[in-house]
């Protein structure tokens, strides 16, 4: 659910939100700490300050590791793009190496891999594919087309043939760590619920040592809401403001348009 309200959120409404909260548990922790101080002036200040210390260090853990998770998801992002590319380009380059006389098939597996090329960026871009151009009718295309070389040349073409599986297999590949990586929702739920906590946990400090509402307990509140939605951002590819660059695939596509005969 909560994984869901992050999705549904725009970056900037989740960055308020999250501060929002978090400026709202402080003072929540102020005011508590203050109707009890009003009441018995019996708490004192290092041993609290030591307890809001630890808890302080048990958010920084979980936001490092939250982060952690999202960062690796984007860099296997990067790394499968390039993976993508360079396999989708040898097997182009590779319709070459096939023997002449038995090069019936090659244009029909250079189509395929052009207009899967347009399909990824589709793809990556959350454009709708037109009518025949999905992502798996292009892998059927290309997969036939290349049987169809494997059957004319048997033994000679395995690298060819190999590096067209690495296509294929990397079209799930792909769609495995764009769609699929992401931060689980009981992640979420325990990073906010230790939030909340440690920033009531703050305020209740800072009554107890006697001190006013700090600018710096708002300075930390917008701290703590940036770092949360650049992990936001990291965890929702081709949204946000983070995102791996589709420049690889676009300079693919014009060397091959270049190509065509």
């Amino acid at each position: 659910m909560l994984h869901r309200l992050v999705e549904l959120l725009p970056f900037i409404g989740f960055f308020i939100v999250t501060f929002l909260l978090v400026a709202a548990a402080e003072e929540v922790g102020y005011r508590w700490a203050s109707r009890r101080k009003a009441k018995e002036d019996t708490e004192k200040e290092p041993p609290v300050g030591a307890m809001v210390g630890a808890t302080l260090a048990l958010l920084a853990f979980l936001l490092t590791f939250n982060f952690g998770i999202a960062a690796d998801a984007y860099h296997a992002r990067r790394i499968s793009l390039s993976d993508e590319v360079n396999s989708i380009r040898l097997s182009y380059m590779l319709c070459d190496a096939i023997p002449e006389a038995t090069r019936t098939h090659c244009p029909e597996v250079r189509d395929a891999l052009r207009a899967y090329v347009d399909q990824r960026l589709r793809w990556a871009n959350g454009q709708p594919d037109p009518k025949g151009a999905t992502a798996n009718e292009l892998i059927a295309r290309l997969s036939k087309a290349a049987m169809a070389v494997g059957v004319e040349n048997p033994g000679s073409v395995d690298v060819f043939l190999g590096y067209v599986t690495r296509v294929i297999a990397l079209n799930e590949e792909r769609t495995d760590v764009q769609e699929r990586s992401r931060i689980a929702n009981g992640f979420w739920v325990i990073l906010f619920v230790v939030a909340l906590l440690a920033f009531t946990a703050v305020g209740y400090h800072g009554a107890v040592a006697g001190t006013s509402r700090s600018p710096v307990m708002l300075g930390v509140a917008l701290a703590f809401s940036a770092v949360v939605m650049v992990i936001g951002d990291l965890d929702r590819p081709g949204e946000g403001f983070i995102d791996v660059s589709q420049q690889p695939m676009i300079d693919l596509r014009d060397a091959l348009a270049k190509s065509q005969p």
